[in-house]
């Protein structure tokens, strides 16, 4: 079996990202977005998603905004403590738990952060990105060099390339960052962002999937996913 859940980063991020990421799921392939509960646009995005029942929300984790220390994430009681709050703010706004557990710049992966968040995730009852049995995917990404836009690695081609020869058998999360260019915002990751919505919104992208067998789902279907394959097994 392959599953595959698309999840789109930043929401609530500026206006041009949850725009995006609303209509990459109402016109393309996106299941799953990661909320920025501490965001600017966060109480627009929770709007969003509240309209489209279909879309798995989660939590993007943000103790960086873009390279700002907004958390002594390094500190164990500092980076718990954020955490928690973040946690905490996010269901008293949406009203239920996150479906799933990520962070702004994969800072959840340094040496103190990690066991943080993986006792939250237990906690939770939630899945944290980069751990089984989700397998993560984040080379779709317009700039793999700081800074510098390279169009082809987020285009139909690369993506198709990514769906027939990386995506074998199993459950995975494609990570993606659709937007439209906002003049208020000045990300590093801006522009690119437009690229993305177009591959993710590509019809091509959808005839895939369905041509090589890749069933799509969000992070709120997971455990049903998980049954069906330990019943096939």
């Amino acid at each position: 079996m392959k599953v595959l859940i698309v999840n789109a980063d930043d929401f609530g991020y500026s206006r041009g990202i949850n725009r995006g990421i609303a209509e990459a799921h109402d016109r393309g392939i996106v299941t799953s977005a990661s909320l920025m509960i501490n965001a600017p646009y966060a109480r627009e995005a929770i709007e969003l998603a509240g309209n489209r029942p279909d879309l798995s929300l989660g939590i993007h984790v943000n103790f960086t905004n873009e390279g700002e220390r907004l958390v002594e994430f390094i500190d164990p009681g500092e980076c718990r403590a954020g955490l928690v709050r973040q946690l905490d703010l996010f269901c008293n706004l949406v009203g239920q738990p996150p479906t799933h557990l990520d962070s702004h710049q994969h800072v959840h992966r340094g040496r103190t952060p990690r066991p943080i968040f993986q006792e939250l995730a237990r906690e939770y009852g939630i899945p944290l990105r980069d751990e089984p049995p989700v397998i993560f995917k984040g080379g779709f990404y317009g700039q793999w060099e700081f800074g510098v836009s390279n169009p082809d690695k987020v285009s139909v081609a690369f993506l198709s390339r990514m769906l027939r020869e990386e995506f074998t058998g199993g459950i995975y999360e494609l990570c993606c960052h659709p937007g439209y260019f906002d003049a208020e915002a000045s990300f590093v990751y801006h522009q690119d962002r437009e690229l993305e919505l177009h591959t993710l919104t590509d019809p091509r992208i959808r005839e895939l999937l369905a041509e090589v067998g890749i069933r799509l789902m969000g992070f709120r279907d997971l455990p049903g996913v998980l049954q069906e394959m330990e019943n096939v097994g």
